[in-house]
């Protein structure tokens, strides 16, 4: 069943999504070698309880923590924990939230100090791929859109698309149907119409596209060992253009007066 959301609802859904984007702002100002993930969580839970919302992954299927943080090689569903971070990481970090009872869910991967050149690109062409996707997210286009543009953008690039996770529909609940695929061809699949609200977040390896799921039984690594991307924004689906409910405005704010803006 796939439920189309009123305006009323995107709104609160829009609420929500911008403030993962502020959470996540919040967790950049600390982002240094020698900082932990477990130190960038608890920011993370404190700041989105202060204001007002929960933590949307925090007991979602049994999942530890407020943030998913996937370090390097680890493509998604990582486990924060007290290891700091070193000068050369990436790191993604995938936020929820709940308020008025619709969730919130957005990620951006972070450089840690300086990175490589390769790395750098790795993340550009990454966070670029989600917006010619979102491009796809209008009425009269299908999720087979979507999926193409990333998979023939990033493949362009000798990059491989990992094809065990997807996007999703978001709601009242965090994984709302339809999939969303980040490869696929164009004119195939759910054709999109109005009100439909979903998650694209591109995992785009630099190595090949296999993936293994680690002894902790959550984090998603690479098969390869290679370094993993991914970004994510929430999207309504609208005649003419998508409507981005999320947005990294604040986070690359924060990444400006770095100086470290990918």
């Amino acid at each position: 069943m796939i439920y189309f959301k009123t305006d009323e609802e995107i709104e609160l859904l829009r609420e929500s999504s911008l403030l993962v984007g502020k959470t996540l702002a919040e967790v950049a100002k600390l982002i240094e070698p020698g900082v932990t993930t477990l130190q960038l969580d608890k920011i993370a839970e404190e700041f989105i309880r202060d204001n007002g919302a929960v933590p949307g992954f925090k007991d979602y299927g049994g999942f530890p923590n407020t943030l998913c943080a996937s370090l390097n090689q680890a493509v998604v569903h990582g486990i924060p924990n007290d290891k700091p971070l070193q000068n050369g990481d990436i790191i993604s970090l995938d936020c929820g939230t709940i308020k008025n009872g619709f969730y919130g869910d957005s990620a951006y991967t972070f450089s840690v100090g300086v990175v490589s050149e390769d790395v750098k690109q790795l993340l550009e062409v990454t966070k670029q791929s989600l917006y010619l996707a979102i491009d796809e997210g209008v009425v009269g286009k299908r999720i087979g859109d979507i999926g193409y543009a990333v998979q023939s953008y990033t493949e362009g690039f000798g990059y491989a698309v990992v094809r065990d996770l997807v996007g999703h529909g978001v709601g009242k609940d965090l994984h709302e149907k339809p999939e969303v695929p980040n490869y696929g061809r164009r004119g195939r699949g759910l054709k999109l119409k109005e009100g439909l609200v979903i998650a694209i977040e591109p995992m785009i390896n630099m190595g090949t596209k296999g993936v293994k799921q680690s002894k902790d039984g959550w984090t998603i690594e690479t098969k390869d060992g290679k370094p993993s991307a991914h970004f994510e924004h929430m999207i309504a689906v609208r005649k003419g253009k998508a409507d981005i409910l999320s947005s990294f405005d604040p986070i690359e704010q924060v990444l400006e007066q770095k100086g470290i803006l990918v």
